[in-house]
C-alpha cells in the first residue's frame, strides 16, 4: 500500500475533510484581517466602514463554512470511515498547532 492509499477517504468523509479545510481556510483569513485592524485600534485609529463591511463577510464565509462542516461531518455515519476522519482531522490540527 502507498501513503496516498492510506490518506484515502470515503466519499462522505472526503466532503467533510473538504470542509473541515474551507473552514480553516475562512478562519485563518478573518483572523488574519482582525490582527491587521487590531493594529489600527492600537494606534487610536478606527476602520473603516469599508473595512467593518470586510469584517463582517469574512465572519459571515467562516460561519457558512463552520456550518457546512458540521452538516458534512453528520453525514459521516460508517463508523470506520468517522475514525479515519477524526485520525486525519487530529494530525492536521497537532501539525496546525506546531505552527
Amino acid at each position: 500500500m502507498t501513503a496516498e492509499t492510506n490518506d484515502a477517504l470515503p466519499a462522505e468523509a472526503e466532503q467533510a475533510w473538504l470542509a473541515y479545510q474551507a473552514m480553516g481556510e475562512s478562519k485563518k483569513t478573518y483572523f488574519g484581517f482582525l490582527q491587521d485592524l487590531d493594529q489600527k485600534y492600537s494606534k487610536n485609529e478606527s476602520p473603516s466602514i469599508a473595512e467593518n463591511l470586510k469584517l463582517e463577510q469574512l465572519l459571515k464565509v467562516h460561519d457558512t463554512n463552520v456550518s457546512a462542516f458540521n452538516e458534512a461531518m453528520s453525514k459521516v455515519e460508517e463508523p470506520d470511515a468517522r475514525q479515519a476522519l477524526m485520525s486525519k482531522l487530529t494530525s492536521a490540527s497537532a501539525i496546525s498547532s506546531t505552527n
